[in-house]
C-alpha cells in the first residue's frame, strides 16, 4: 500500500508534524459545537468557511505523527463528556479533533494544520468532501445524505479494523498505549460556553 505524506503546521510553525495515509475521507462539518470551538478559539473567522463549516481531513490516529513542539499540543472540550479538540497553544490553531476513547481512533484534522484554503486541500486530498450537519449552516448548503452515509461507513470500518489489530495505541494524542490524553484537557466553563454558543452566526464573512 503507497503512503503520501502531508505536512501539518501551526500558524506560527511552532508546532509541526505529519501525516502519512493511503488514504482519507473528507467532511465539511457545520454543527454547532464545530462553530462554538472556533469561537471559542477567537478564529472563527480563520477556522469557518462561508457557511460556518469546518474543512476536515479524517484518517486514523496512527497515521499522524507530532515531529516538533509536542509540547505546544493543548486540548479543550466544550463538556465533560465532548470530543477532545485539539490545537496549538502558542497561536491557537486548531490541528484536530478526536474522541475520549482512544480506541475509537478515528482522527479529524482541521484544514487549518494542513494548508491556507479548500483549493490546497483538493489538490492535496481531492475534492470530493461530505458535507453534514448542513441544518446548522449560515444559509442554503445542498448536501448528499449518502455521501454522509458512506463517509461515516469508511471511518466506522477503518476504526474497527484498527480496534482489532491493535494499531489504535499508536496516537501522539494519547499516552503510549492507554486512555490518558497526551494534554489534560480543559473543559469550557459554564459562562465561556455560553459565550461560544451566543457568537454563532453572528460573524459577517
Amino acid at each position: 500500500m503507497q503512503y503520501t505524506t502531508h505536512a501539518i503546521q501551526c500558524q506560527c510553525g511552532q508546532l509541526q508534524g505529519t501525516l502519512s495515509a493511503a488514504s482519507v475521507t473528507r467532511l465539511n462539518c457545520h454543527c454547532r459545537d464545530c462553530q462554538a470551538y472556533a469561537h471559542a478559539l477567537g478564529n472563527a473567522e480563520r477556522i469557518l468557511d462561508d457557511h460556518d463549516g469546518t474543512n476536515v481531513v479524517i484518517t486514523l490516529q496512527q497515521y499522524v505523527s507530532i515531529t516538533k513542539g509536542e509540547e505546544l499540543l493543548a486540548c479543550l472540550s466544550l463538556s465533560e463528556q465532548g470530543i477532545l479538540r485539539w490545537y496549538a497553544s502558542c497561536c491557537n490553531t486548531p490541528i484536530a479533533n478526536t474522541a475520549r476513547d482512544p480506541q475509537l481512533s478515528y482522527v479529524a484534522l482541521l484544514h487549518t494544520a494542513l494548508g491556507k484554503s479548500a483549493a490546497s486541500l483538493d489538490a492535496q486530498f481531492g475534492a470530493k468532501r461530505a458535507l453534514i450537519n448542513t441544518k446548522h449552516a449560515r444559509g442554503k448548503v445542498s448536501a448528499s445524505a449518502l455521501d454522509g452515509l458512506f463517509a461515516t461507513a469508511r471511518i466506522i470500518t477503518a476504526v474497527i479494523k484498527a480496534r482489532a489489530n491493535g494499531s489504535w495505541q499508536r496516537s501522539p494524542f494519547f499516552r503510549s498505549g492507554s486512555s490518558q490524553p497526551a494534554a489534560i484537557p480543559r473543559v469550557l466553563g459554564a459562562e465561556e460556553r455560553l459565550q461560544a454558543f451566543n457568537q454563532l452566526h453572528s460573524v459577517a464573512r
